[in-house]
This record gives C-alpha cells, structure tokens and sequence, in this order.
C-alpha cells in the first residue's frame, strides 16, 4: 500500500516551545519535512534560497498568488510570506508528512484550501510556565512580554478550531505524542479509501 503523506500545521502562543519541538520531532524521525515558506524579503547574511526560505521578487509573489500555487500568504511589514504548493505537494507525493509551523489566521485558511490537514495547537501546562518561558529567554521587555500575553488571550478564542492539542511540558514526551498523533491520522478510513475499496474488490472477487 503507498503511504501519502500527511500535511500539519502546528500552531501555539508565543514562548510555548514550537520551534523547539519540532528541531526535538525532525531529528528523531527522518519522514517528516519543515515546510519552507516564500518571501518577498531580501535574504539576510548567511541565508540561502531553497534552505531559509524561497526568496521571490514582488512579482514573481504575486504570479504564485493569481495561479493559486500558495496554500496560504500574508503581507507582514510590506514583505511577503507564504507556503507553496508545489514544495508541499511534492514532500506529500513522496510520503514524507509536512508541517507548517504557523499561527492561527494561516492555519485556517491552510483549511479552507486543503480540508484534510491536521491542525495541532502546542499549549503550556499553565500559564505562569509561559510567562517562565518567555522571561527566560532574557531577550524580550516586560512590555514585550505583557504584548505576547495580550496576543495569547486572543489566540486562546479560536483553539477550538483545532483538531488536537499538544501539552509541552516534559519535551521527550511531548515529542513522542506528537509522532504518535500524526502516527494514527495514516490509518483513518477517510485517508485509505482507495486501499478498503481494493480490498473489497478482491473479496468479491473470491466469492
């Protein structure tokens, strides 16, 4: 039986640990692929095309945007940035399974173009460990800091619209439950319908 792959989008607050997580997730298991976005930026020292990121001009952006080659873009500080479809296409082809490490509004229109991706959301075991995590990185101000918790409450009204939520508490096992989720999401019925219609086929033939 071919085995395509899957396509994630994992989401989380500020300071939760997604980047970490998923450096945790691709160095211990070879199928998974980090999606690699297009942008519009110019690359920064040391930054290569295909690596970092795709790096487009403003029209070649907006050329993948009129043929619908992205699965999903926005426009930050008068940059673009996005997934293409066609990296995500062929990874998937290939049976690799893709995550895109993006926020909330992205993550939903990932599902209005692409019905079939799972959407995990990375929570903090409480919120005093967030507030932990993000002064712990000794980069940020208070007023920083009070911003991405403003952000956080706002982005905790639409967790609902995921399908599961990763606790990130202890990383190996965070690690291990996040592999076994996307594990399991292979075997659903909706995903094999090709493969059960096989079988029956074949049963029917034997009687």
């Amino acid at each position: 039986m071919d085995r395509k792959g899957i396509l994630i989008v994992v989401s989380g607050y500020s300071g939760v640990g997604k980047g970490t997580l998923m450096k945790a997730l691709t160095a211990r298991y070879d199928n998974y692929a980090l999606s690699i976005s297009a942008t519009t930026r110019k690359p920064r020292e040391g930054e290569l095309d295909g690596r970092e990121y795709f790096f487009k001009t403003k029209e070649e952006f907006e050329e993948l945007i009129a043929k619908d080659r992205l699965v999903e873009y926005a426009n930050y500080c008068g940059n673009y940035y996005g997934t293409p479809r066609d990296y995500v296409e062929e990874q998937l082809g290939q049976g690799r399974d893709v995550i895109l490490e993006i926020e909330q509004q992205g993550a939903l229109k990932v599902r209005e173009k692409m019905p079939d991706v799972l959407l995990l959301f990375v929570m903090p075991p409480d919120a005093q460990t967030l507030v932990q995590r993000l002064r712990g990185r000794e980069t940020e101000s208070e007023e920083v800091i009070r911003e991405r918790l403003a952000q956080a409450v706002e982005e905790s009204k639409y967790v609902d619209r995921y399908d599961y939520m990763i606790v990130n508490e202890d990383l190996d096992r965070a690690v291990e439950e996040l592999h076994r989720l996307i594990g399991s999401q292979h075997n659903k019925i909706s995903r094999n319908l090709d493969f059960t219609k096989q079988i029956q086929q074949e049963l029917m033939a034997l009687v």
